[in-house]
């Protein structure tokens, strides 16, 4: 499939198992190694791991992820009042437990992981705990790659701790334009993935970062908004609304998509090979 080819062709960046520094495509390098999709040259970045039925942003959704054969986890960083790095969405723990709306940069890693955020969900994962950075890695260490939704955390310790464990190129960054610049500084394995927003934006973020790999929501999504990064020899991985969405990700030749039903996915990549 055209598709296909252009997407290994692109996929220069995203290298998750390389031990090398990633080359750049304004220099027109050959990559040393490359990573295709998992199913059907699209990358599947499973939303707060595969959450189906599993409670979000913990190690079971992102261990099912893993076993789906996704090919990334998307994960949310924010830091603990006593400085440690967990995987949590929102700013407050209101959507995890009931009766209470208290700030993750208020409470303590062990006031955090006090919290039963899986009774919600069953029986079956009571005692569920928030997850930290440091077991993430662990887990999903040459198994998955990682899409590092940095939420409230600095980028500078994120790096030191993703450089203990060897896995700067497992790891694509979805951050601001500012932190993209520091992330490009302190590691030149780690991918920066910058969203520009409204379509009108993608030339200027272009021309400021030089990306490999752009991200973008369905709401600013289209063809030419493809074109634009597919030209600039960038990947772009969308965020979906909703699996309506998938024909049109597919026609435009998007490279990845991010999504909530990361196994319908992957069952509708499939279909379409045969």
């Amino acid at each position: 499939m055209k598709s296909t080819v252009l997407n290994y062709r692109l996929f220069l960046a995203l290298l998750l198992i390389a031990p090398c520094a990633l080359p750049a495509f304004a220099a027109k390098k050959k990559p040393h190694y490359t990573k295709p999709p998992n199913n059907g040259g699209v990358y599947v970045a499973a939303h707060r791991g595969a959450h189906n039925d599993i409670p979000e942003n913990t190690l079971a959704a992102y261990q099912k992820a893993i076993d789906l054969g996704c090919d990334f986890v998307e994960i949310d960083v924010r830091t603990s009042k006593d400085g440690h790095y967990v995987s949590v969405h929102n700013h407050d723990i209101s959507s995890y437990v009931e009766g209470s709306t208290a700030l993750v940069k208020d409470l303590t890693l062990a006031e955090l992981r006090a919290l039963d955020i899986g009774i919600k969900h069953g029986e079956q994962w009571k005692g569920t705990q928030i997850p930290t950075f440091e077991e993430i890695l662990a887990l999903c260490k040459g198994k998955i790659g990682i899409y590092l939704d940095l939420k409230d955390a600095p980028v500078a310790d994120l790096i030191t701790i993703i450089k203990e464990y060897d896995m700067e190129a497992q790891i694509i960054w979805y951050a601001s334009a500012s932190q993209h610049e520091e992330i490009a500084r302190l590691s030149k394995k780690c991918v920066s993935m910058p969203d520009p927003g409204p379509e009108k934006n993608l030339p200027r973020l272009i021309e400021r970062l030089h990306p490999t790999a752009i991200a973008s929501s369905w709401r600013h999504y289209s063809e030419s908004f493809v074109k634009t990064c597919h030209d600039a020899g960038a990947i772009v991985i969308v965020d979906e609304s909703d699996p309506t969405c998938w024909d049109d990700c597919l026609a435009w030749g998007s490279d990845g998509i991010q999504t909530d039903h990361p196994a319908q996915l992957i069952e509708y990549l499939k279909k379409r090979e045969k």
